[in-house]
């Protein structure tokens, strides 16, 4: 048998996913990208694995498919998942609930279903793709922000249980990236004039700092680092400032943060 490291990753169309995918398989590594469809495009050198995170059947078939092709899976990267825009009372509860069904439940599954393989082997990383706003809030962003923020509470308590099983859970927590999120994003049910204001200055925001963001290939790279890391740390902040902000929500006064953060994404009229 092969001694190529196997890595899934899921998400692998666009964006972040297909930059991670295409690191990873540039770097050595055998790489299955999971995609909604056998037509979906996947990254060159990049095996496609059929998946929905939000279907329970559909992953045990396509990670039993991997383990048959390649005996083993050393790396999974959690990436696939999505956004809603608009206020948190605009968001109805069953759109939050599809929402957390790819962003949270979706990564919970396909780690379930590659926790045996990786407890077998007594070997494995575990890599959930955050965000800034898994430590942060996120004005019209409520339930993203919420999505990530249970995430990074799950990575961390899972890191635990599995560390003396010679696995590790793992977060990369990218700020502003050059991706089509914005775009692609779910718009909250309805519209409540109180908030059209303030909800149209932080998404214009939004929208500006996504479009001067950063090259999703830093995500890439820090991902690789984390799996590749004798010693890994926890957190893997990317990108301009994302580190700084992690210590600025430490240390810095909360009313300070607070005004920062408000000014920052424009909540404010005049901001």
């Amino acid at each position: 048998m092969s001694n190529q490291q196997v890595a899934v990753v899921t998400g692998v169309s666009s964006g972040i996913g297909a930059a991670i995918a295409r690191e990873l398989a540039t770097g050595g590594y055998r790489v299955f990208g999971t995609v909604r469809s056998e037509t979906a495009a996947v990254p060159e050198g990049v095996e496609r694995l059929v998946l929905d995170v939000r279907d329970d059947g559909s992953i045990d078939k396509a990670i039993d498919l991997v383990l048959r092709r390649a005996g083993r899976i050393d790396a999974l990267v959690n990436n696939a998942g999505g956004s809603i825009v608009g206020a948190i009372e605009e968001t109805d509860t069953a759109q939050a609930q599809a929402l957390f069904d790819v962003n949270f439940f979706g990564a919970v599954r396909v780690t379930r279903a590659v926790l045996p393989a990786m407890r077998a082997q007594h070997a494995g990383r575990i890599v959930f793709v955050s965000s800034v706003v898994g430590f942060l809030p996120a004005p019209f962003m409520g339930f993203y922000a919420a999505s990530k923020h249970a995430l990074e509470g799950y990575c961390e308590s899972l890191d635990h249980e599995v560390r003396a099983l010679g696995i590790r859970a793992l977060l990369v927590e990218p700020g502003f990236m050059k991706t089509k999120i914005d775009k692609n994003a779910a718009v909250a049910a309805k519209e409540i004039g109180d908030y059209a204001e303030a909800r149209g200055r932080v998404g214009a925001s939004i929208n500006a700092s996504i479009e001067k963001g950063e090259d999703p290939a830093l995500v890439a790279k820090a991902v690789a680092t984390a799996l590749r890391a004798a010693h890994p740390k926890l957190r893997y902040p990317v990108g301009k400032g994302a580190g700084m902000l992690a210590t600025l929500r430490r240390l810095m006064p909360a009313s300070m943060f607070d005004r920062s953060l408000r000014k920052e994404f424009k909540v404010d009229a005049g901001a």
